[in-house]
């Protein structure tokens, strides 16, 4: 074999011009899917960061009234379900794919009920507990959080996201100056932001509404003291978070398991408790995508066909060209799987070189459409394997019949040849 080998670089180096137009087919192929792999990987890690976030293993869990969320804005806390203790969060905790719960309440639109002197702010509040900054990975940029002592002692204070305190204090130092929230004064202590943004994909109406409030700004309050605003007790949502991204569907479904278990709501009640599958709308966006993009490999799989056709014709002519000394090697006493061997052998070893090589272009062409286009591309090593042996399997397939037209060679016809 590594005779075989050494026998094929020196035949490819020997005719390089030839050799290299043969392996235009299979290099012109292999570049073309490589490419448009990393353009799927790529898109889909856009895809799935868009709608979840970059590193951010957090999966909503809220109340449905039938298939829509319930919303508590219009229609207030639904009769019969009582907000949930605060210790439950320790055996929703124990489930194995969840690390960590929060509760919280939230208006997505404040509907103008806060104000800072004549500046109305519509983004979204929120009422939560101690462990919704971190889950989030909200770090203080001004000020303070939420301390335990706001908890403990219903204090009217508020924290502002980077949105919300440019929205309603341009130009100032939010910092110790009142807010009202549905007639309540509420001094701001702190600002905050995530650590990790996301860029949001908004191309329809639908998009919008989901995204407003992020686009808006947030505030946040002690779910202390959120009754006080909104004057009862509301059941609160739950922000999970899963051991890792690819758990957060069964963290989600098992937490909301938990609390329509604990609340006694089944599949025949009006409302129950889903969680808010993120990873799921991902992969269902990531199948679209690459169903379209899995026919283009199949369109640039066509080259590698021509690229085939092309090193069969070559291996024939190569036959031709060394007829003699097919005949000779015959007639000192090589067999016919020693001359398959070799033919097939030069023929696995051009496709391959065509397959690296292309494996090489490929990957300069995907970070040339990064940079000029703009579209995000991942590159799978797994991919590169898979396309080089695939190359080699080109060059066996198609290598074949030119391989056993000279193992079949009489050597005496072959000796006699010009």
């Amino acid at each position: 074999m590594r005779e075989n080998i050494k026998l094929s670089l020196q035949g490819i180096w020997s005719h390089k011009m030839r050799s290299m137009l043969t392996m235009l087919g299979i290099i012109i192929g292999i570049a073309s899917i490589i490419a448009i792999v990393s353009t799927i990987t790529g898109n889909s890690e856009m895809i799935k960061e868009s709608l979840i976030g970059s590193n951010n293993n957090v999966v909503t869990v809220s109340l449905y009234d039938g298939e829509w969320a319930y919303d508590m804005q219009y229609n207030g806390n639904p009769e019969g379900i009582m907000p949930l203790d605060s210790e439950f969060k320790e055996e929703l905790e124990a489930i194995d794919t969840v690390d960590k719960v929060s509760f919280y309440n939230s208006r997505e639109y404040s509907d103008n009920s806060i104000y800072r002197l004549e500046t109305s702010f519509t983004g979204g509040i929120y009422g939560i507990d101690e462990r919704y900054f971190d889950l989030y990975n909200y770090q203080v940029t001004n000020g303070r959080k939420l301390l335990q002592a706001d908890f403990d002692n219903f204090r009217k204070v508020v924290v502002l996201d980077d949105t919300a305190a440019s929205s309603l204090f341009p130009g100032e130092n939010p910092l110790g100056q009142v807010v009202e929230i549905s007639g309540e004064p509420f001094t701001v202590v702190g600002i905050v932001s995530q650590t990790k943004t996301v860029n949001l994909n908004i191309n329809s109406v639908s998009d919008y509404y989901t995204y407003a409030n992020n686009s808006s700004g947030k505030m946040f309050v002690t779910g202390a003291v959120w009754p006080m605003i909104y004057r009862f007790d509301e059941i609160q949502n739950m922000a999970v978070k899963a051991v890792d991204t690819d758990s957060m569907t069964k963290a989600g479904k098992a937490v909301a398991d938990a609390v329509n278990e604990k609340l006694g709501l089944t599949a025949e009640s009006q409302y129950q408790f889903k969680s808010q599958d993120l990873l799921k709308q991902a992969e269902q966006l990531q199948a679209m995508s690459n169903s379209t993009n899995q026919q283009l490999i199949w369109i640039a799989g066509i080259s590698l066909l021509v690229g085939g056709i092309g090193v069969m014709n070559i291996m024939l002519v190569t036959v031709t060209e060394r007829t003699q000394e097919i005949g000779l090697k015959k007639a000192i006493g090589a067999r016919k799987r020693m001359i398959l061997g070799q033919f097939l052998t030069e023929a696995a070893v051009l496709t391959s070189l065509g397959g690296i090589l292309g494996v090489i272009f490929g990957i300069i062409t995907a970070k040339l459409l990064s940079k000029i286009m703009g579209i995000p591309t991942g590159l799978s090593v797994p991919s590169m394997i898979i396309a080089v042996l695939f190359s080699m399997c080109i060059g066996l397939i198609f290598g074949f019949l030119p391989a056993r037209k000279a193992a079949n060679l009489n050597p005496i016809d072959a000796l006699r040849s010009e």
